[in-house]
């Protein structure tokens, strides 16, 4: 039975910042939804976040976002429970030292942080349109500020590098926000992408030198509570409803990546996007 709550979506919520988002969400009485790949983690994400909003309505949906047929199973699912969603927040992301594939064939990290919330939101679209105004944060990352994409090469088949990778994962999701932005634009659906600043998070799991570099940086940064604010705001405050396709720094719209804002590229970036996700699916994955 669809909740009279209004619904909001998110990814990543078992921990880290998306923990402190779900959190946020729970308290402005939002029915949240949260897709986890670990039944026990977000049973404790869930029992974290009611003992502080006793009361309030979560949901949890399993799937393994680094699969697309799981993605996609979990969004035609949610919105056959829930036809209106006021709010997607695509916040799950990871990071690898080294190349990997996930089983269906994908580079990982493209997977993660830009396919699956491609094939989220694909599924999702009908039902965000119903319940609009409505809106789509995307998690992400100031790593796309100087960040080259190549359209062809989105797995990075070749030249992978483990910052080359996340980065360009994190432009190509800039790129999906605004052009889902502009294709809904009048719609009542609005999509902004938001990054949170660096945040001592779970993210970095690497052994070695660049888990230690990230564990001394730690007490530095921002904490997961504050890198939750701007994507809190973004998906909250009523300003943000009036306006799309922002990239959205603390609490502040800020020109992209002059990639991003160029139409042809973002076209090309958009079909491959498609063509590696999409049409994946329905070919039946490889």
């Amino acid at each position: 039975m669809e909740s009279t709550r209004i619904v909001a979506v998110i990814t990543g919520a078992t921990g880290g910042i998306g923990r402190w988002i779900a959190l946020g969400l729970a308290r402005a009485g939002h029915h949240v939804v949260m897709i986890a790949r670990d039944a026990g983690r977000a049973e404790a994400a869930t029992a974290w976040i009611t003992q502080q909003v006793p009361g309030c309505s979560i949901e949890v949906q399993l799937a393994d976002l680094s699969s697309l047929a799981a993605t996609q199973r979990a969004g035609q699912e949610i919105a056959a429970r829930h036809p209106r969603i006021a709010l997607l927040v695509n916040n799950a992301g990871m990071f690898t030292a080294r190349r990997e594939t996930t089983a269906e064939g994908h580079e990982r990290v493209l997977a993660v942080n830009h396919l699956a919330p491609y094939v989220l939101t694909h599924e999702l679209e009908a039902a965000l349109r119903a319940g609009a105004p409505s809106r789509v944060i995307n998690v992400g990352s100031s790593t796309s500020d100087r960040a080259k994409i190549d359209a062809d090469n989105l797995e990075l088949v070749r030249g992978w590098g483990m910052v080359r990778a996340y980065g360009q994962s994190k432009l190509a999701i800039m790129m999906s926000t605004f052009d889902l932005a502009q294709r809904l634009r009048g719609s009542g659906v609005v999509a902004h992408v938001v990054h949170p600043g660096a945040v001592a998070t779970g993210l970095i799991r690497e052994h070695g030198l660049i888990g230690l570099a990230w564990r001394l940086m730690a007490p530095f940064i921002r904490t997961e509570e504050q890198g939750a604010d701007t994507p809190l705001d973004v998906a909250l405050a009523p300003r943000w409803a009036d306006i799309t396709g922002c990239y959205v720094k603390d609490r502040k719209a800020v020109r992209p990546n002059r990639r991003a804002l160029d139409p042809e590229l973002v076209a090309r970036v958009d079909a491959a996007t498609r063509k590696l996700a999409l049409e994946g699916l329905e070919d039946g994955g490889r």
